[in-house]
């Protein structure tokens, strides 16, 4: 092995002696790179071998290519590039080879391989390297796609893209993406074709001679992949996203018609075609020679003629796809315009009616989706349309029987109505409901009570909730509990809603250490209490939280009253408990901790 190192070591000198003579590098600096390069040669030459040796190894040589171009730079001097950065680039490229026939699975070196070579190689062999990885990772789309764009942007072969993209078709006949990248890529090159035959003609150049196929040029190529392509894609969905790429190409007008006809002929039946088309009454531009609105509420008018022309589109929609889904796109709709900011109150109006008229007519078909209940409710409560609220509040609840959301909405729109009786409607909705789904309930009515009643009856909510809600819902619950006794009592309200909790299981690690940062906002902040508290907190999460092992140590260092000398053992403690990742993040932490304090 230290044959191998010595020549490998040797081939690399002419170009260090060259760096030496130009000025680049003193004879110093020289001998430290050959010492280093030495022991990154040694680790992989091992018998074992280590990825991250490899890696470390190429980021070492990438930082030294870096390095010598910021001197070039400096100096101004570029000759012999060829007899230095060549020679690294291409011990690179021999590192990174060995790495990824030794990890051939490893996509993220494949990449970094890649990466690599889009900066420092030629094209030809990054056109190898792309060769290489497909052979292994055939079954990764994404990587076929890369290569292909690579091929199409960097190297400006289309031809080499294409026939990737058909090899890629092959292995995945399937892939959605692989279609879309593909069809991308020929309008692409119908594009960049037609411009450079509009300039030669510009030029007034015979382009008789030159190859500009008719059937590339009218897109007829990506006409034959949409087609081949959406005989084995179905599904609207899919006919949208090509619809949406060929849009971006101003020259595929008629392929565009094509794709848009074919949408409303196969997809009459999914509701994603009908918001397309609806959608799309927006985008619709003034003819040539139709004015264009000037003012303000001219806009305005023609913005609102426009939502009208969607809506109507919408209507036919739910009449002839009478389904959930197709509301849901509906309202979406509505709702969407309606968030649009505009200072014409009499658009904005006409949406909010549109929008209310939308969820009524849903509901009175029982066609919306329980969410939609809630912004519903949530748009009547903007608008102080409290009655209404509760009205479909109440018919959501009897849809919705088991639904928490529902009964949550009904107590809100009461509680803005100011109900006298709130308490005993939190009570109905317990009554009504599976104890295990009542989280967010306890904390509503907690929340309210605070605002509305004394300090003991929100307690006793609390309390209540306590023995009420179970398992890992209780952790919120406790964090909050303990919240708002130290937002309305003080440090000594929260401190003894701890103790009555401390054996009250499960805990977070967030309630720990909540109250030891309450405590270290105290004047006369007691290290008895904080080692009480760790203590308590380790007991839970010490084999698994380096942050409070560390935490601990840092606080009998830095506080008035801690005993530094506890360090080493809470350390010993803390590497008998953590386990695997957790006892190394702790080990690294404490080393930083202790380098930064010598």
């Amino acid at each position: 092995m230290a044959e191998i190192i010595q020549e490998r070591i040797e081939d690399r000198l002419p170009e260090l002696e060259q760096l030496e003579r130009i000025g680049l590098f003193s004879h110093a600096e020289i001998k430290a790179i050959i010492k280093k390069a030495s022991d990154l040669e040694y680790k992989i030459q091992r018998r074992a071998l280590c990825k991250e040796d490899f890696i470390n190894y190429v980021q070492y040589e990438i930082n030294f290519l870096e390095l010598i171009q910021r001197r070039r730079a400096r100096i101004g001097y570029s000759f012999k590039k060829d007899e230095i950065e060549n020679s690294i680039v291409h011990r690179v490229q021999g590192i990174f080879r060995r790495a990824s026939a030794k990890w051939k699975d490893d996509v993220q070196l494949w990449l970094s391989y890649v990466v690599f070579c889009k900066k420092w190689a030629t094209k030809a062999q990054l056109s190898k390297v792309f060769s290489a990885m497909l052979a292994i990772h055939s079954n990764k789309p994404a990587l076929w796609i890369m290569a292909a764009k690579w091929e199409m942007e960097d190297r400006l072969s289309s031809e080499s893209a294409r026939q990737l993209f058909l090899r890629a078709l092959r292995f995945h006949p399937q892939s959605a993406k692989l279609y879309q990248e593909y069809f991308r890529m020929e309008l692409m090159h119908a594009e960049k074709l037609g411009k450079e035959k509009e300039e030669f003609e510009k030029a007034k150049m015979d382009v008789g001679n030159l190859d500009y196929p008719e059937e590339i040029l009218t897109g007829e190529l990506a006409r034959i992949i949409y087609k081949n392509s959406i005989n084995i894609i179905k599904g609207a969905e899919f006919h949208v996203s090509l619809l949406s790429i060929a849009q971006l190409f101003n020259f595929a007008k008629n392929l565009q018609k094509e794709i848009y006809d074919d949408l409303q002929a196969l997809h009459t039946d999914d509701p994603l075609t009908w918001d397309y088309v609806a959608r799309r009454e927006l985008e619709i531009q003034p003819q040539p020679g139709e004015e264009q609105p000037a003012t303000k509420q001219a806009r305005a008018l023609e913005m609102g003629r426009r939502e009208e022309r969607c809506c109507a589109v919408y209507e036919e929609a739910v009449q002839t796809l009478p389904t959930e889904a197709m509301w849901k796109c509906y309202i979406s709709f509505c709702l969407e315009r309606f968030a649009k900011k505009t200072s014409n109150q009499s658009l904005r109006g006409q949406r909010l009616e549109r929008t209310m008229t939308a969820f009524k007519k849903a509901h009175e078909l029982r066609l919306l989706p329980e969410f939609l209940y809630k912004q519903w409710i949530e748009l009547l409560r903007q608008h102080d349309f409290l009655k209404e609220a509760l009205q479909v509040a109440m018919a959501g609840i009897e849809l919705f029987r088991d639904s928490v959301m529902m009964w949550q909405m009904k107590l809100q729109v009461l509680i803005d109505s100011k109900s006298p009786d709130i308490a005993s409607l939190f009570k109905e909705a317990f009554a009504s409901l599976k104890p295990q789904v009542c989280l967010p309930l306890w904390i509503s009515w907690a929340e309210w009570s605070e605002g509305a009643q004394s300090q003991e009856d929100t307690e006793a909510i609390y309390k209540k909730a306590i023995l009420a809600v179970t398992g890992a819902d209780s952790v919120t619950l406790k964090e909050k509990y303990l919240d708002w006794a130290y937002r309305s009592g003080g440090y000594k309200k929260a401190r003894a809603v701890f103790k009555s909790l401390q054996e009250s299981r499960p805990f977070s690690v967030a309630f720990f250490r909540k109250v030891i940062q309450f405590e270290k906002e105290q004047e006369s902040c007691k290290m008895a209490n904080l080692r009480e508290y760790y203590e308590r907190a380790l007991r839970e999460f010490g084999s698994v939280d380096s942050d409070l092992w560390m935490d601990y140590i840092k606080e009998e260092l830095n506080h008035p009253l801690g005993r530094p000398e506890n360090c080493g053992q809470i350390y010993w403690r803390a590497m008998k408990m953590l386990q695997g990742e957790s006892a190394e993040a702790f080990v690294a932490k404490h080393a930083m901790h202790q380098a930064g304090h010598l």
